[in-house]
């Protein structure tokens, strides 16, 4: 059976020019910093990032965790969204392992903190507070239907670390979807962070990796974060090579996967006792609800699994879909053709 996954864009496979590139990469020790592709790799990204430098990560959770380590002692305290994915999934390794108390707010329906919310929660010098250290966004916003935050946003939020003396860290898991989306340079997006994470591993196709950016200073204390964690990698160039292919070659395409959101959004709203806010549709992303008078949300899921189409469903009856490289327009409409069929 043809299976369509729509579960992630972890999924993706690597390209074949991908695997060309890791099969004939350059290596050394990384650890050692001699691993020519890893250099290159992260030479890479932080000029495409804007950033003085970058390390290369096994994972977008390393790379967050690191950064949170690298910007706040045992007892300080994060600012960060109630739906974000560092304080859902990711299994509370800043508190467990780091001792950095997240203070918790809820997130916009477009993934951002309301400001005057956000100031308003900076602790003040007091003995019985933890120091407020940093904000945390996420961009674009998983759980916020795959919400791009805007440059305008990030300006704002800036300003107001800048006047309380805060570091910014942006959870950038897809920021490329994000530049793509809002059809502005990743820069612009950037700017006013003081570090960002973001995944080769997801729309980009790279198999492994992910990539934290910053000044040198904190790189350095990142690095040694790292290794501490585990994640000090030895000849890694033969998976940065395809990160340098993801890079160079596959930003420009996740327009496509946009469309393709569009119109798989588009076609289930229109079926019967779907639930869906096309407003909300801007990247690769969709979450949707089901609330048919005689088909149960499992009995849909069994049914798309049973037809080779698999989706998730994040809570009851509430479901993700995620486009990527390897889900086509044709595809699109076999889905839409089945789930008409299934709640008719």
């Amino acid at each position: 059976m043809n299976i369509i996954d729509l579960r992630s864009d972890t999924l993706t496979h690597p390209t074949e020019a991908m695997r060309t590139a890791m099969a004939q990469a350059g290596v050394g020790d990384d650890v050692f910093g001699e691993d020519p592709t890893v250099n290159r790799l992260e030479k890479l990204t932080a000029e495409r990032i804007g950033k003085e430098a970058a390390v290369f990560v096994p994972s977008g959770t390393m790379g967050n965790l690191i950064s949170m380590l690298s910007h706040c002692a045992r007892g300080d305290e994060v600012i960060l969204g109630d739906q974000s994915h560092i304080f859902l999934n990711e299994v509370g390794g800043i508190a467990a392992l780091g001792g950095i108390q997240p203070h918790i707010l809820p997130n916009e329906p477009d993934g951002t903190l309301n400001l005057k919310t956000l100031e308003n929660s900076i602790r003040a010098r007091d003995l019985h507070y933890p120091p407020t250290r940093l904000i945390a966004l996420e961009n674009t916003h998983n759980f916020c239907m795959g919400s791009p935050i805007t440059p305008e946003y990030m300006t704002r939020v800036g300003d107001l670390a800048r006047k309380h003396n805060l570091k910014v860290h942006v959870d950038g898991a897809r920021i490329f979807n994000a530049a793509v989306a809002l059809e502005t340079d990743v820069k612009d997006l950037t700017e006013e962070t003081d570090s960002v994470m973001f995944c080769l591993s997801k729309g980009l196709s790279a198999p492994v990796g992910s990539l934290t950016c910053g000044t040198e200073d904190f790189i350095q204390s990142a690095r040694k974060w790292r290794k501490m964690v585990g994640g000090g990698m030895r000849q890694a160039g033969h998976l940065a090579a395809a990160g340098i292919i993801a890079l160079n070659d596959l930003v420009d395409r996740l327009k496509e996967d946009h469309a393709n959101a569009r119109t798989l959004a588009e076609g289930l709203s229109s079926l019967k006792g779907m639930v869906i806010d096309l407003e909300l549709i801007k990247t690769n992303i969709i979450f949707f609800s089901l609330k048919h008078p005689s088909l149960s949300p499992e009995s849909f899921m069994d049914g798309l699994e049973a037809k080779g189409i698999k989706i998730l469903m994040t809570h009851p009856g509430i479901f993700r879909a995620v486009l990527h490289r390897e889900i086509s327009s044709s595809q699109i409409e076999q889905v839409l053709s089945i789930s008409d069929e299934l709640t008719r």
